[in-house]
C-alpha cells in the first residue's frame, strides 16, 4: 500500500486520519502546525508529537514535495518555479514580492479545458486535475524555501491567487481542502479576502464555492456581450453572461469582498473599442454587480490570431471606465526578463504545461473621477503620469 500524503489533507481531513490511528483531534492540529507553519518533513522533526504517533506515520505517510525543474529570478524580484507533476507535465508558481504585499501565483490543473481563444495555456490541451496536495504543494514550497532564503521565521506570503494553469472551479473538490489549508489558522493563517480564485465562469461551481468555502473571486470577463464572449470564451454558451452576472452578484452576499474583480485581456479591434466600454458599463449597471476591473495586456502567440491592444488604446478604454466610477486597474507586466526562458523551459516539458501570463502582472490603478478632465493614471509608487 502506497503512504498517505499529508498535504492532501485540510485540518478536518487530516483529523479524521488520525482518528484511524487512534489518535485524538489535538495531535492532528500538532502535525498540522509542524506540517504547514514549520515545514517539517520528518517525523523525527516533530518534537512535542508522541512518539508512539511517530511511529504510526513513519513509513504509512509522507509530506510528498514537487520536484523543482527549474527556478527563474527577475531582477524585480519576481520568481518563477517550474513544477513536475509526473506523466511529462510540469506547472508553474509564480512568487510576486510588493512593498505592502507578497503573492504566490498557484496552477490548479496540468493545461486547460476551457479553451479560451487568447490563451495559450487552453489551446496546448488539457491534461489533468492537480491533487489537493499538489495545489498545497506550490505554497508550501514557496513559502519555506523563502523563508530559509531570506532568513525569517515570520510568514513572507500574504496573499494567494488561483490564476496560474488552468481553471480552479474545474477541479473543485481538490480545490477546497486546498484554500481551507491556506485559511486555518493551524495553516497558513491567510485572510479570505488575501486569497483569490480566478474563474472563466463556471456559474454552479461559483454558487457552490459561495456556500462552502467563500474567498475572493475574479472573473474573466472579456467581452461586453455574448456573441463576443461566446467567441472569445466558450464556456458563455453554457454559462452566458446574465446567468454569470446574477451568479456573481450572489456570490457577494458571503463574500470577504464587496466586490467582483472582473478580467478583461485587452485584444486589439475585437473588444477594446470605445463602445465596448460603454456597453461594459451598462452591463454592470443593468446586473448591479459592484466590481472593479482589470485589463490585461494580451501576449500574443501564432495561434490566437490575435494582437496586443496598444497602451494608448488600454488608457483610453480605462478613462472610459473610470470615468463611469468604476475602479480599474491596467496591468503592468512584472518579470519581464525571465518570460521567454520560463515559457520555452516549460514547453520544454510538455507544450500544454506554458502558463498564462497574466499572473506577472502588477497593477496601475485608474481612480473613478467626478470629472473626465481629471482622471488620472496613479503608479504603484503613487506617481501620476
Amino acid at each position: 500500500m502506497s503512504a498517505v500524503n499529508l498535504l492532501d489533507f485540510d485540518l478536518d481531513g487530516l483529523t479524521a486520519y488520525c482518528e484511524q490511528l487512534g489518535e485524538k483531534r489535538f495531535r492532528a492540529v500538532q502535525l498540522f502546525r509542524w506540517i504547514h507553519q514549520k515545514g517539517a518533513t520528518d517525523f523525527e522533526q516533530m518534537s512535542d508529537l508522541a512518539k508512539s504517533l511517530r511511529a504510526k506515520l513513519q513509513g504509512a505517510a509522507v509530506m510528498e514535495r514537487l520536484k523543482v525543474i527549474s527556478e527563474h529570478v527577475s531582477s524585480d524580484g519576481t520568481i518563477k518555479w517550474l513544477f513536475d507533476v509526473g506523466g511529462g507535465n510540469a506547472v508553474e508558481s509564480v512568487f510576486i514580492p510588493e512593498d505592502d504585499r507578497a503573492t504566490l501565483c498557484i496552477s490548479s490543473q496540468a493545461g486547460c479545458a476551457v479553451g479560451c481563444r487568447f490563451c495559450s495555456t487552453g489551446h496546448q490541451g488539457f491534461s489533468r486535475n492537480l491533487t489537493t496536495g499538489e495545489i498545497v504543494a506550490q505554497l508550501w514550497h514557496a513559502e519555506h524555501t523563502l523563508r530559509q532564503r531570506f532568513k525569517r521565521d515570520e510568514r513572507i506570503i500574504s496573499n494567494v491567487v488561483m490564476m496560474g494553469m488552468g481553471e480552479p472551479l474545474q477541479n473543485y473538490n481538490a480545490l477546497v481542502p486546498a484554500l481551507r489549508t491556506m485559511l486555518d489558522d493551524h495553516g497558513y493563517g491567510l485572510s479570505r479576502r488575501r486569497v483569490t480564485v480566478s474563474t472563466s465562469g463556471v456559474v454552479p461551481m461559483i454558487e457552490r464555492l459561495k456556500n462552502d468555502c467563500p474567498v475572493a473571486l475574479a472573473v474573466s470577463l472579456h467581452a461586453p456581450n455574448n456573441p463576443l464572449r461566446d467567441e472569445l470564451v466558450p464556456l458563455n454558451r453554457k454559462y452566458p453572461i446574465e446567468e454569470l452576472l446574477a451568479t456573481c452578484r450572489d456570490y457577494l452576499t458571503a463574500a470577504p469582498r464587496d466586490f467582483i474583480t472582473f478580467e478583461y485581456c485587452m485584444l486589439d479591434g475585437v473588444n477594446d473599442t470605445d463602445e465596448h466600454a460603454r456597453q461594459l458599463i451598462a452591463l454592470v449597471r443593468q446586473h448591479k454587480v459592484p466590481c472593479k476591473f482589470n485589463l490585461i495586456p494580451f501576449n500574443p502567440f501564432p495561434q490566437s490570431g490575435l494582437k496586443r491592444s496598444a497602451q494608448p488604446r488600454v488608457l483610453a478604454f480605462a478613462k472610459i471606465l473610470a470615468d463611469a466610477g468604476i475602479v480599474t486597474t491596467v496591468r503592468k507586466t512584472r518579470g519581464d526578463d525571465i518570460d521567454a526562458a520560463c515559457g520555452q523551459l516549460a514547453g520544454e516539458v510538455q507544450d500544454r504545461t506554458r502558463a498564462s501570463e497574466r499572473m506577472l502582472r502588477q497593477p496601475i490603478v485608474i481612480t473613478p473621477v467626478s470629472e473626465p478632465a481629471a482622471a488620472a493614471v496613479v503608479s504603484p509608487s503613487g506617481r501620476k503620469h
